[in-house]
């Protein structure tokens, strides 16, 4: 007959297993599948309200260096190289990571929030490979 200990530890794993890490523009409006929704952007977008936003954290120091977003300018012939320098400063950003993670596993789903136009070239599609192990 399992414990209440044994029981805890496999409503984690099945926590930890549907967790979902999704990632929107922040111009989009919230929805109830969004669960715990950081914006990861080091500037805050114009044009959003702050109380529109219903943001649960707003993490700007995970977004990429103000050098590194100046220069990528989200242009698609630099997205290979983005990617490489963003990852690259993500290394130095455990704890903030480790966070992420554990408003995953808690929430079981988060979202990454972003201001940018473009949904295929931008910061939280190479974060959201990180948090997943994928990069």
């Amino acid at each position: 007959m399992p414990t209440s200990t044994d029981c805890s530890a496999e409503d984690d794993r099945r926590k930890v297993e549907k967790a979902v890490i999704r990632i929107e523009r922040i111009y989009e409006p919230p929805t109830k599948g969004d669960g715990y929704r950081v914006l990861v952007d080091r500037l805050w977008p114009r044009g959003v309200k702050k109380e529109a936003a219903k943001l649960d954290e707003w993490m700007k120091e995970i977004g990429p260096s103000n050098a590194l977003r100046t220069w990528f300018g989200h242009k698609p012939e630099r997205w290979a190289e983005f990617q490489k320098r963003y990852r690259t400063e993500l290394k130095g950003k455990k704890n903030l990571l480790a966070q992420l993670r554990a408003a995953e596993k808690k929430q079981g789903t988060l979202t990454l929030l972003y201001g940018a136009k473009d949904e295929e070239h931008n910061q939280a599609v190479v974060l959201r490979g990180v948090l997943k192990g994928k990069d």
